[in-house]
């Protein structure tokens, strides 16, 4: 049916300030753009957006989307402000949960806590005799009480393993804490996860990915839940039936070679396979993130590497037997470095680029080095208040130069999507658009963090859209209302241009379309 959209401010984002009065749609394209008048005549159908702000669909550039959903689905313990506010929680949360099944709650902070306090394993003995697997924000690290260790074999007597760190306290002790691939001995004990379960998260997720004004995302789910057959079906199973919603789903290495060799199927044009996912380092809030040089605040740490550089090669002339580009999460500047040494020596095949995932941390010559590479960036504007002011302490003042440097590198020409990494940071592109435009929280009184690396407004919402959409070849139907793209729109109450700035996050989303028809329509009372 044709269908006129109008009554409303439509941006393009074709160029800065370019707007349209109304534009046509059909079989979930976009048709025809101009003014109502013009327009009218042609449709079947009429919608009144009464003085609604029009924008192209909003896409996440990187999450892991069915762990958002069990995160919400969980204890979510990213709201403590300080230790005893998590404690509070922990003891208030599963007071009937058997000792035979799983304490799981994710999201802790300690660097939000006055005291800076990670609870130890006696500490959290305290609060169940079931075992107990809490995750960090950054997911690059976990504590868990004495069950859980014990249950995973862990003692004093357990070495590190090569990929991973057992904290220890003086007597040689595990405290508790454990960091990448520690916490994966950990991980692997937990019951793989039904087909009912999977799905009931990924519903939830893309529900509440909706209402926040997304129309899309770049996912990382495959290889985290068992066989990749239960995530893989939850995905054909749940978008583009009752849902309609794009995921562009990264593969993860563990099962990317099964899914090349089965040829594993993807309900297009809602889901579609993306780049092979591995990761070469940690992350900075666990001090795993990989460094050139030792940590400020850690003079005997310069991070954790995920991967030997053998087995790096490997998983590069992996992907590139099957003639597919990699998606790797680089955080530290020796992680970026690495990437690019097997990069420059494995090309990725014509017309197809390489991911680089986080890309907090450079240095002038591995910029010099990315620019001669087919290679696109995802970034999580969030990121910024979320990690400052303690990251200072972490790396020094004298390495920011190219840290969190978002403004550098679009001005180097880098083609950029903004995400938001959920479960880790909260998905609401609202909050990534403002972090990328003042570099704070809201409502703090200063400049911003790095504020030579400020976004104009026009260049933050490129980031959830046509930005987003380049990153995954989708430049020419994506990210832009124009005559032969898809007809994915989000709809605000509040024109984010020229809103105060710290007003920016707290726009409502009116409604969320995707190919035409209304995924999300906000209720009159909210």
């Amino acid at each position: 049916m044709k269908t006129i959209w109008h009554n409303g401010l439509f941006y393009t984002m074709q160029s800065e300030g370019h707007t349209i009065d109304a534009l046509l749609t059909e079989d979930g394209k976009i048709t025809a753009v101009g003014s109502y008048v013009e327009l009218k005549e042609q449709a079947e159908q009429a919608i009144d957006l009464q003085g609604a702000i029009v924008y192209p669909g909003f896409i996440d550039n990187h999450m892991h989307i069915i762990g958002q959903g069990e995160k919400l689905l969980r204890l979510d313990l990213s709201h403590a402000t300080s230790s005893n506010d998590m404690m509070d929680m922990l003891l208030q949360a599963y007071s009937d949960l058997p000792e035979d099944e799983w304490f799981i709650g994710e999201g802790w902070d300690e660097n939000n806590f006055p005291d800076k306090k990670i609870f130890t394993r006696y500490e959290l003995d305290h609060v169940t005799t079931s075992p107990m697997l809490l995750k960090r924000t950054c997911w690059h690290a976990a504590i868990v009480n004495s069950k859980a260790l014990e249950m995973a074999g862990i003692t004093k007597d357990t070495p590190d393993p090569v990929d991973g760190v057992i904290e220890r306290d003086a007597n040689g002790e595990p405290t508790g804490l454990l960091k990448e691939g520690a916490m994966q001995r950990v991980l692997r004990l937990l019951p793989e996860p039904s087909e009912a379960y999977v799905t009931k998260a990924l519903q939830t997720s893309v529900d509440h990915l909706l209402s926040v004004g997304l129309t899309g995302v770049v996912t990382d789910d495959l290889g985290y839940y068992g066989n990749y057959h239960t995530p893989l079906q939850a995905f054909n199973k749940v978008l583009g039936s009752e849902r309609k919603f794009r995921a562009h789903l990264l593969r993860h290495f563990s099962v990317f070679p099964q899914l090349m060799e089965e040829q594993a199927t993807y309900n297009k044009p809602w889901v579609e396979p993306g780049e092979m996912k591995f990761f070469i380092d940690g992350a900075l809030g666990g001090r795993t993130a990989l460094l050139s040089r030792p940590y400020a605040d850690e003079l005997s740490n310069i991070g954790t590497a995920m991967l030997t550089d053998a087995e790096l090669e490997d998983y590069i002339k992996l992907a590139r037997s099957y003639g597919e580009a990699v998606a790797i999460h680089v955080i530290g500047d020796l992680a970026v470095e690495k990437a690019l040494d097997i990069l420059e020596k494995y090309p990725v095949s014509e017309g197809k680029r390489d991911r680089f995932i986080h890309v907090i941390l450079l240095r002038d010559d591995l910029v010099e080095r990315m620019e001669k590479l087919p290679i696109v960036l995802d970034i999580q504007p969030t990121f910024v208040p979320s990690d400052f002011p303690w990251v200072q302490e972490r790396l020094g003042m004298d390495r920011l130069h190219w840290a969190y440097a978002w403004k550098r590198l679009l001005d180097k020409g880098f083609i950029c999507g903004g995400g938001s990494d959920a479960p880790i940071e909260d998905p609401n592109p609202l909050l990534g658009i403002h972090a990328a435009i003042a570099r704070r929280q809201p409502f703090e009184q200063h400049e911003g963090y790095l504020p030579n690396e400020k976004l104009s407004r026009f260049e933050a919402v490129q980031l959830y859209t046509s930005g987003a959409a380049t990153t995954i070849g989708k430049a020419n139907f994506r990210g832009r209302l124009a005559v032969g793209f898809d007809a994915d729109f989000t709809i605000l109450s509040e024109d984010i241009f020229s809103v105060d700035t710290d007003h920016i996050p707290e726009i409502t989303v009116d409604k969320t379309v995707v190919a035409g028809e209304v995924m999300y329509k906000r209720k009159k009372n909210d």
